[in-house]
């Protein structure tokens, strides 16, 4: 029979994203999955929070003077610790939905290549926010956990998980990493690729929701075969004249504008390649390149790395949420997933 405390467990882990925040409950399994964004209403030098996750996402780019929406999380880690911390105490409260319940242990995953400061500033912000026990675990171990790879074997897995703000290829074996890089090339830099794309050919200037649902709808990796692929009607401000203007951007466009991100990508993973030692090496040429994240649903993007590198990819089941599910599964078998967890304060 399940105890008690385990049926009301408050302990959970938490994938703190550049673009979604994902609440992972002990027991219960995902049960947020918010942007991280804060807006704030200013008045009198003081600062309110006014909305938080898809309230607040809605903002961007539309806000008055007064009102200023915030993404405190830049590239993977805190960029403005009091934001983070109000944003993570939102997200406990709204999962809990009520006042009082034990202060909960939670884990959250940070991307490998994080400093020791920007550890502690996460660390800080989760414990300021509520939590009892507040434990790190490495992003790539999180995401080949999630996408159900057997990282404890003595052979080698890679994963490759592209966030919003991350890109990690890493590869591990034993249940831990025996290389890995962080590049700070993701979601969002695929965003300003396009803005920044649209700017200079078309003179087209455009708001960050316009960029994330052009890459959405009509992102690709590749060239289409045609030399043009589907179109998509798109709004902006016209920057000869200065008026909203619309148009329409075809997926060769979008192909150009993120080339070179997606070679960024490509890069990382060869250099991680090239640093496997051998017989690591035979492995993954056996059972080839896991991609997580959001970031792996671009259009051929499996295709084109599979082009570059010669190795099998694949593309894990829920990429989305691998990372927050290898970090609920790190919490609930944190018996046998222990040493992957850390909670030196």
């Amino acid at each position: 029979m399940v105890g008690l405390s385990s049926l009301f467990s408050s302990d959970m882990a938490i994938d703190l994203g550049t673009a979604n925040t994902l609440v992972y409950v002990k027991g219960r399994g995902i049960i947020l999955n918010e942007p991280s964004v804060v807006a704030y209403h200013t008045k009198d030098g003081k600062k309110k929070v006014l909305a938080v996750g898809e309230d607040a996402k809605l903002m961007l780019g539309r806000t008055p003077g007064s009102i200023e929406a915030i993404r405190p999380m830049r590239d993977g880690v805190i960029a403005d610790f009091d934001t983070a911390e109000e944003m993570i105490k939102y997200f406990i409260r709204k999962v809990h939905r009520r006042t009082t319940f034990t202060k909960p242990k939670i884990i959250v995953c940070v991307p490998h290549g994080a400093t020791p400061v920007e550890k502690r500033a996460i660390r800080q912000s989760v414990l300021s926010a509520g939590a009892r026990k507040a434990g790190l675990i490495a992003e790539p171990i999180a995401a080949a956990i999630g996408a159900g790879m057997p990282i404890t074997d003595p052979t080698g897995s890679m994963v490759v998980d592209i966030g919003g703000g991350t890109t990690e290829v890493a590869v591990l074996s034993l249940g831990d990493i025996v290389y890995a890089r962080s590049v700070r090339v993701g979601g969002d830099r695929m965003d300003e690729a396009i803005i920044s794309y649209l700017r200079r050919k078309e003179n087209l200037l455009i708001g960050e929701s316009t960029a994330e649902r052009i890459k959405t709808s009509i992102g690709t990796a590749r060239m289409p075969d045609n030399g043009r692929g589907a179109v998509m009607t798109i709004r902006g401000r016209d920057l000869l004249n200065g008026v909203p203007k619309e148009t329409e951007i075809t997926q060769a466009q979008v192909a150009e504008a993120l080339s070179e991100t997606v070679q960024q990508i490509c890069e990382s993973v060869m250099s991680a390649l090239e640093a496997t030692p051998p017989d690591l090496a035979a492995d993954i040429v056996d059972r080839g390149v896991m991609l997580t994240g959001g970031g792996a649903l671009l259009g051929d993007l499996d295709l084109t790395l599979r082009e570059q590198i010669g190795l099998p990819i694949t593309i894990a089941e829920e990429s989305l949420n691998c990372v927050a599910i290898g970090t609920g599964k790190a919490l609930e078998y944190e018996k046998q997933l222990g040493h992957v967890i850390d909670y030196e304060s």
